[in-house]
């Protein structure tokens, strides 16, 4: 069950769009908006179910002021019960300002970005009343719905979701309405998981990233949003870090924003991307307001530099951040204004240089790390196609057939006929979970793809255990989160039955 919620019927046309066969959609206006309006959404709907989705009725309108909005929303959200809930942009980036005066423009009307806030908040209170996970989606202002969800998000599904510890149990993290949720396996290869259990953290906006440090331990950054006194509202990247399977994180350290002086520009800051460096350095990477790129460094001794600017090219949201292979870190972006991907790296004197060459174009959602240092997958801007690349590389490496959609998650080091490969899972046709696999460091050899058989919202993810044992996760419909793991046995990617972790 998904509910769409949007000021008016005809705001919701294009997320409606989006979904996919076997969706249960419930749409939930504040006004009612014009006769036109209505009309295109009725088309919309009609549409959706000639896709196999079902419509629950028509618009469901609140009629409410705002300030009656949070808690007839509310009301709604606690008849309706969804599983996940699709809005609008919150926080969207401006397309203009006045030189004289610093006010900045947008191109979509103010009463968007009021209603997703009210949205963001009655989802976070209905997780908070029913403790039960609500998965939600922000739509991009002027995201392009031809190139599918995972395209057209604001704050990015995460990639590498599902880590295993220092002690080979596995860990699997998600964003929610509520902020971060957590399962953790009980025992090591055992079948027994805890959770989801909400991860502390006040104001967490719907998106997620994970990244292991040189340790192996997994480190958490997203965004965190938080009214002020005067009315507007502050939006900070934050860190938090998990030191052992089942235990507490630290608590979510503010990394402020590279234009936090001023929360009307800072409310705009991309969302984070960050890698170590081989000395162990932590660098964190986000859009200004101004669309290039700024950083923190942590150095390992625990001190930060303030935000830095990269300047160079106008980047949109995407941004990638890898280890390389020298032990360095470069980051990848998508460029605003044009069809290419930009890459920054550090030379010798520690001094930033923007790369404009990669000879790909990637589309929105999709840029990823790749198992091999330094590279990174995506999918074709133009034909989807999942691909590798590395610097120095004349052209990409396609992974296999155009299929699926978002970025690929990726594992290295599983063992088959003595050999060690690169393990991909991807949310493939009709969202069902595949796999493929290429030789470590060798993706140039093609990659087959089979399914897993388990839908996959979001994205799947693997992990791999120190003993070698691979490990593929799904957040599947119902809430549930499911685990495969490989029978080494039988050679191969032969998985095990699905099983469900958690309550």
């Amino acid at each position: 069950m998904v509910a769409v919620v949007v000021p008016e019927p005809e705001d919701a046309v294009p997320l409606v769009a989006l979904e996919t066969a076997g969706a249960e959609i419930a749409v939930v206006c504040l006004r009612a908006g014009t006769k036109e309006g209505r009309g295109a959404l009725d088309r919309a709907l009609g549409q959706a179910a000639d896709r196999g989705c079902r419509a629950l009725g028509g618009p469901r309108l609140l009629g409410t002021d705002d300030e009656g909005a949070f808690p007839a929303l509310l009301d709604e959200l606690r008849e309706i019960n969804p599983e996940r809930l699709h809005t609008l942009d919150p926080d969207p980036a401006h397309v203009t300002i006045d030189e004289a005066s610093g006010e900045l423009g947008y191109d979509c009307p103010p009463g968007h970005a009021e209603t997703a806030a009210v949205a963001l908040a009655a989802a976070r209170a209905l997780q908070t009343e029913t403790g039960e996970p609500l998965y939600v989606d922000c739509h991009r202002a002027r995201a392009d719905v031809r190139l599918g969800a995972a395209s057209c998000r604001r704050y990015p599904a995460p990639v590498n979701w599902l880590v295993a510890g220092f002690d080979g149990r596995l860990s699997a993290f998600q964003p929610t309405a509520a902020g971060v949720v957590r399962w953790s396996q009980e025992e090591l290869g055992g079948s027994a998981w805890s959770g989801p259990e909400p991860v502390e953290g006040a104001g967490l906006l719907p998106g997620l990233s994970v990244v292991r440090d040189p340790h192996g331990f997994p480190h958490l950054f997203a965004l965190r949003r938080t009214p002020r006194a005067d009315g507007g509202v502050d939006v900070e990247v934050v860190h938090a870090a998990q030191y052992g399977t089942g235990r507490p994180l630290t608590p979510w350290n503010s990394l402020g924003g590279p234009n936090s002086g001023d929360w009307r520009k800072g409310r705009e800051v991309g969302f984070p991307a960050a890698a170590f460096d081989g000395a162990g350095n932590l660098f964190v990477f986000a859009r200004n307001v101004g669309h290039s790129i700024s950083y923190r460094c942590q150095s390992a001794d625990g001190s930060w530099t303030p935000w830095q600017h990269l300047g160079g090219t106008r980047v949109a949201d995407d941004l990638v951040a890898v280890s390389t292979p020298h032990g360095g870190v470069e980051v990848y972006a998508r460029a605003r204004d044009a069809d290419m991907v930009v890459r920054w790296y550090q030379g010798g004197n520690g001094a930033w240089t923007e790369d404009r060459t990669p000879p790909f174009a990637a589309r929105p959602g999709t840029l990823a790390p790749a198992p091999e240092p330094g590279s990174v997958h995506f999918r074709d801007l133009v034909t989807n196609t999942p691909s590798a690349w590395r610097p120095g590389a004349q052209a990409p490496c396609p992974l296999g057939d155009a299929e699926g959609t978002g970025a690929l998650a990726a594992v290295r080091g599983a063992e088959m006929d003595g050999w060690a490969y690169s393990l991909l899972v991807r949310s493939g046709p009709g969202g069902v979970c595949s796999v493929g696999a290429y030789p470590d460091g060798r993706p140039g050899t093609g990659v087959w793809w089979q399914e897993l058989g388990a839908p996959s919202y979001g994205g799947p993810a693997a992990a791999m255990s120190r003993t070698g044992r691979l490990a593929v996760a799904t957040r599947a419909p119902g809430r549930n989160l499911l685990v495969a793991y490989r029978r080494d046995e039988a050679g191969g990617l032969v998985f095990g039955d699905w099983q469900s972790a958690g309550r």
